[in-house]
């Protein structure tokens, strides 16, 4: 069953189209990864998706739900979550209360204890109950990916985009970042995947749609698309035959 759905989805800056009639589906419980060159337009659309930035033309729907015309927090009460390239926490808070500020405003509008509850829960899930009453502030940059994510999650979307999460990650936790990615789609959450790790996209995406200069280029199975001359030529630039 279908869960999110693009239709024709076009953004301009001006004279600039970053987001260029792209079309597209996502099914539930998919594990969907975007992939690009840099300036691709990937993370425009991400931001098209959660109602970050207004869309120039098309449409987009959650669960036949229109999502443009929208704000961004109804759009996350809604069931749309997600996160940045640019981590982005609340520093004076503790890890803790940064969880519980979207479980308690989130889709479901939890009590302060519920709240407390499914903080404690989602920083579990991220490998951080340990550090619950730590200030988000005297995190390590990992750690501080770690905690968006519990945020993101907080809040029990039934789609979360990840903008180039695992980024940054060492071997070792490249591999727990992809096994968590996938006990979240196991658990029935819809996921799209902004990556530039082949690793974790061989990994986790059955599926791939491929952006270059704002346009969809490739809409297929991760192996074929990986291998197609188009995307390869995308990333690479033109191969020379001769």
């Amino acid at each position: 069953m279908t869960l999110l759905r693009i239709e024709d989805a076009t953004k301009s800056f001006g004279g600039l189209i970053a987001v260029n009639h792209v079309t597209f589906d996502v099914a539930e419980g998919e594990i969907l990864g975007l992939l690009g060159p840099n300036g691709s337009g990937k993370t425009t659309l991400i931001n098209l998706i959660s109602r970050a930035l207004p869309i120039t033309a098309g449409e987009i729907y959650l669960h036949d739900q229109k999502l443009t015309g929208k704000r961004a927090d109804q759009v996350a009460r809604i069931g749309v979550s997600r996160t940045f390239q640019l981590v982005r926490i609340l520093p004076s808070l503790s890890l803790v209360e940064n969880v519980m500020i979207p479980a308690v405003f989130g889709s479901e509008g939890q009590s302060i204890d519920k709240g407390r509850e499914i903080a404690n829960n989602c920083l579990e899930r991220v490998g951080l109950q340990h550090r619950t009453d730590a200030l988000a502030a005297d995190l390590t940059y990992i750690d501080q990916k770690r905690l968006e994510l519990a945020r993101a999650l907080a809040s029990n979307p039934s789609l979360l985009l990840l903008d180039e999460w695992l980024a940054g990650l060492n071997p070792t936790e490249l591999k727990q970042g992809i096994e968590l990615i996938r006990s979240l789609s196991t658990s029935g959450m819809t996921i799209i995947m902004v990556e530039h790790i082949m690793e974790a996209v061989r990994a986790l995406c059955p599926r791939v749609v491929v952006m270059n200069s704002g346009r969809l280029i490739a809409d297929e199975k991760t192996a074929a698309a990986l291998s197609d001359p188009a995307v390869i030529a995308a990333y690479l630039g033109e191969v020379d035959d001769a």
